[in-house]
């Protein structure tokens, strides 16, 4: 049964208000990981779809279903909801891979599992008072370029192709039909950090989606993120207004938080950061909403953490400075993210737990190689990008690719692709033999009692929300 104190949100000028028309600022985190794996999340290299193609080959179909029908249920179970309703948390973004609910074999064909499965942690952070955000976190054809759409290449075929869309929008009109009378549901996010490289396709998809989810659902809120990594906002400006009921969010990573940087405040790649300056880059992105009079939520934002635990000092104080500008300026926020194996979560695996222990030499390799786009680093693998940066600087100079330029999409393809599917073999190979009773052990690694807590980020999320 779900609190009855829940109620719905709706969207009334710069606020997200309740039923009584009390003023909501949500305090979130996302549930990466869950029902949209990603690689830093939980050790494998690569995107989603070929680490599971690879592991189903390895492990046979019994080990491979045991290990992610336990990895689902206690990825996110009451213990879990009980722990983020005592922090203070309010609501839960939480990420999905359209795969949950749909084939590419089969389009247009549902799967109920999907939806039950959804609605089971609907549920439960319900019943503690937490409300949901439903995020479409991986579209088929991929929204952008990178893994977390679980995207295998850099090439983001959605907005090339109308199937994709319909099959989306068909998605998403049964998900509204499936919550459209959950109150603990405070609203759904479309699509996860669309790159449309032309600017051309995402409005008018927007524009469509909404019309078919409102004729469906015409009460909840809608959160749109912006293009480029919901970044760009500018593509709104083609309308002469907002949306009816919708936020437009945010993602706000500061720099010094997600790089190799050593201080803060303090100068991070030839700039020089302080709280100022975070502020400067909330307001930028944030500038569409604050001039149309809309509702801010900041759907992204946190700093990774380094394996040198003092660093974590100045790490929590970005945190805090950020807390403290949406604060100041009446945004609602959902951290990334809740649990993973020990780079950004407030839980992390247990280090000598099962799973941790087998997939370690994989790590390692990840770490040498630096496979992984997300708190990973290319110290180990100057020898192979030195000649070709230096080839694209005397041949291509002026090369500047979608989204981030030159240098990130080089890393792209030589690290995050070309050394990781080979990795990703390698990965596999260490699951190669294990039992359905093996595999069942190894995912309950992610079970709320086997985690260890990050006391300093938990803490000073606890306070920031009590007010202390």
């Amino acid at each position: 049964m779900t609190r009855t104190d829940l109620s719905f949100l709706r969207v009334h000028g710069t606020d997200l208000v309740d039923e009584s028309g009390a003023t909501t600022r949500m305090a979130g985190v996302g549930l990466g990981g869950w029902m949209n794996m990603e690689n830093f999340i939980t050790g494998y290299p690569g995107n989603e779809e070929a680490i599971r193609r690879l592991l189903r080959d390895r492990m046979g179909d019994d080990a491979y279903d045991a290990f992610f029908d336990e990895f689902l249920d206690v990825f996110l179970a009451d213990e879990d909801a009980a722990f983020l309703a005592s922090v203070g948390i309010d609501s839960v973004r939480i990420p999905f891979n359209y795969r949950h609910f749909e084939d590419d074999a089969r389009p247009f064909v549902l799967k109920e599992s999907g939806l039950d499965r959804l609605d089971r942690v609907v549920a439960t952070l319900g019943r503690h008072g937490i409300r949901s955000i439903l995020d479409l976190h991986a579209v088929p054809g991929r929204q952008n370029q990178h893994w977390h759409s679980d995207n295998p290449t850099h090439v983001a075929e959605f907005w090339n192709h109308p199937h994709f869309q319909d099959r989306v929008v068909n998605l998403w009109e049964a998900i509204a039909d499936r919550f459209r009378d959950r109150p603990e549901v405070a609203g759904y996010n479309p699509i996860n950090e669309p790159a449309d490289p032309s600017g051309k396709v995402l409005l008018p998809f927007y524009e469509r989606l909404e019309a078919a989810i409102r004729s469906v659902d015409p009460r909840h809120v809608l959160f749109l993120d912006g293009n480029r990594y919901s970044t760009d906002f500018s593509i709104f400006d083609r309308r002469s207004d907002p949306l009816p009921n919708t936020v437009y969010t945010a993602h706000d990573y500061a720099l010094p938080g997600i790089t190799s940087a050593t201080a803060y405040p303090g100068t991070t790649r030839g700039e020089y950061f302080d709280r100022s300056v975070v502020e400067q880059t909330f307001l930028r992105r944030t500038e569409y909403m604050r001039r149309t009079g809309t509702p801010i939520w900041i759907g992204e934002f946190g700093p990774v953490y380094s394996t040198d635990r003092s660093q974590d000092v100045w790490r929590l104080q970005l945190l805090r400075d950020q807390l403290e500008i949406y604060r100041d300026h009446g945004a609602s926020w959902a951290l990334w993210t809740y649990k993973d194996i020990g780079l950004q979560g407030l839980v992390y695996a247990d280090p000598e737990s099962d799973y941790l222990r087998l997939i370690q030499p994989l790590l390692e390799a990840k770490t040498r190689l630096g496979v992984d786009s997300w708190g990973g680093s290319d110290a180990g693998v100057r020898s192979i990008l030195d000649p070709i940066d230096a080839t694209f600087a005397q041949e291509f100079p002026d090369f500047a690719p979608y989204p981030w330029g030159r240098q990130p999409h080089v890393a792209v393809l030589v690290r995050h692709i070309l050394l990781a599917e080979p990795l990703a073999e390698r990965f596999a190979d260490l699951f190669r033999g294990v039992t359905p009773e093996q595999a069942r052990q190894l995912a309950r690694t992610f079970r709320f009692d086997g985690m260890r807590q990050r006391t300093g980020l938990i803490d000073t999320l606890r306070a920031h929300i009590s007010g202390e």
